[in-house]
């Protein structure tokens, strides 16, 4: 696997690198060795904070983990991430793409699913047109953490979302 480190608000020692391909690397036996992972460490107050994503053919891969050691958010990192391909591994349908980015063993080899996805309730509700402001007024209101509305401007279905430090995220589909 090929790294791609960077470090905001810190400098990444060798000591960081050392760990991150100690446990990262562990990774190394699902992927092809021209598999390109990106790693970003942060520092915010007391939050040592890694992100990795590793794009694989038609998906992303990704975790990011938040502790006061980064030494134990690299190792948090790590067990997520081999879950999450664990799990990736029985969701494959087109297993001919998925060779691009996988080795042969991790194709070959069956996963159990420990945790499928259960959908036990569904709603229904009048998706009305305003604006995006006024979609964080309504979730605040109703005390969720993401609300779901038509855009008067666009008229397309788009989410509000809570995000870390009392702000908000938009998310608009691309086409």
């Amino acid at each position: 696997m090929r790294y791609v480190i960077t470090g905001r608000n810190l400098d990444v020692t060798e000591g960081l690198k050392s760990a991150i391909y100690d446990k990262i690397g562990k990774l190394e036996r699902y992927f092809n060795p021209d598999t390109e992972v990106h790693v970003t460490l942060s520092v915010e107050k007391d939050r040592q904070k890694i992100e990795v994503t590793i794009p694989v053919k038609g998906n992303i891969i990704r975790s990011e983990q938040v502790s006061s050691d980064m030494y134990v958010s690299i190792d948090l990192v790590e067990e997520i991430i081999e879950r999450q391909l664990k799990k990736y591994k029985n969701k494959i349908i087109d297993k001919s793409q998925a060779r691009d980015s996988f080795t042969v063993e991790y194709m070959d080899n069956d996963y159990e699913e420990d945790d499928s996805v259960k959908i036990i309730r569904t709603k229904k509700f009048a998706v009305k047109p305003m604006d995006p402001e006024e979609a964080c007024i309504q979730m605040e209101l109703l005390g969720h953490n993401f609300y779901v509305f038509s855009n008067a401007e666009t008229g397309e279905v788009n989410v509000v979302y809570k995000r870390k430090g009392n702000t908000y995220g938009l998310i608009e589909p691309e086409f």
